[in-house]
């Protein structure tokens, strides 16, 4: 095992171009049932599949202008009729950088395109409803890629872990869940479900650096100490998550959180292969291009 710029393990045969042509996915995958999922057992400093921090930041930097050019493509398509689209779903633990993978990898991206949804505690009118309702309204359309920073799986997650509903009904969703997925999929949706795993003492570190430093005050809530408490049960419920809900039609990535540089760049290296393997296209003209050249030269 090598070191890199920061002292964190990671794998000698992990360079940034082997990951990026798909070996990423199937670095960071959680396989479908694959059985018990212990977050204990992966290291949340680790970099998988990263070449290093200085040239992992130069790619991340060249990989938003690839995603651009793809996400244009996109949305090109579905002008013609493509109803294709993507969505990157983003959960973990406070601080593990929810917000700022949105940040550093959706930076770039044409905004008309992108929808970007950060799901907090249900309104009323959303508490009157089936808890998919207020996902299936944030959706992407045709074209379009779509961010959710957190999700549905909130409702197995804080609502398990608070008791916010019975026992029975959040047991229930996680098939929901899976069939509502499966569903997307068939409408052409490619899911990108993205699990950022940080450390316990990662987390105290954000946290610290939250209230030492003025300008940061206000990321901090009194209520992140309480949630900190509950971590065991918090690492319960996303191990479920990961277990029963990494399908074939919408698996999860675990992507170790606590080295900010390299959970950029893994994001931002699943996003690009899978619109690559999408393979948007410029559609054709419906028109005759000659004549309109003509056209518009005689004015």
């Amino acid at each position: 095992m090598a070191r890199d710029e920061q002292g964190g393990h990671r794998s000698d045969s992990g360079s940034g171009d082997k990951g990026s042509g798909g070996g990423l996915r199937s670095r960071l995958r959680v396989p479908p049932g694959g059985g018990p999922v212990r977050l204990a057992a992966y290291d949340t400093g680790a970099t998988p599949g990263a070449p290093g921090k200085k040239r992992a930041q130069a790619e991340t930097a060249r990989t938003r202008e690839r995603l651009a050019s793809l996400q244009e493509r996109l949305f090109a398509q579905s002008t013609a009729g493509d109803g294709r689209r993507l969505l990157l779903v983003l959960q973990g633990m406070d601080t593990s950088g929810k917000g700022g993978t949105v940040k550093h990898v959706v930076t770039g991206l044409n905004p008309t395109g992108v929808r970007v949804t950060a799901f907090k505690a249900p309104t009323p009118e959303e508490r009157a409803h089936p808890f998919l309702w207020r996902i299936r309204r944030a959706l992407p359309g045709p074209g379009e890629i779509g961010v959710f920073d957190r999700s549905h799986y909130e409702d197995v997650l804080i609502a398990r872990v608070h008791d916010l509903v019975p026992r029975a009904t959040w047991s229930r969703r996680y098939a929901a869940i899976n069939r509502f997925e499966r569903s997307l999929a068939d409408e052409g949706v490619t899911m990108v479900k993205v699990f950022l795993h940080i450390g316990y003492a990662e987390q105290r570190d954000r946290l610290l650096a939250r209230l030492d430093q003025p300008h940061k005050h206000w990321k901090f809530d009194p209520g992140d100490v309480t949630e900190r408490a509950l971590w065991p049960a918090y690492q319960q419920a996303y191990e479920a998550v990961l277990e029963r809900c990494s399908t074939q039609a919408a698996p999860w990535y675990l992507v170790p959180a606590d080295r900010k540089w390299y959970r950029n760049w893994a994001v931002s290296r699943l996003l690009l292969e899978h619109l690559e393997q999408l393979g948007p296209a410029y559609p054709p003209a419906d028109f005759d291009v000659a004549a309109a050249r003509a056209r518009l030269l005689a004015t």
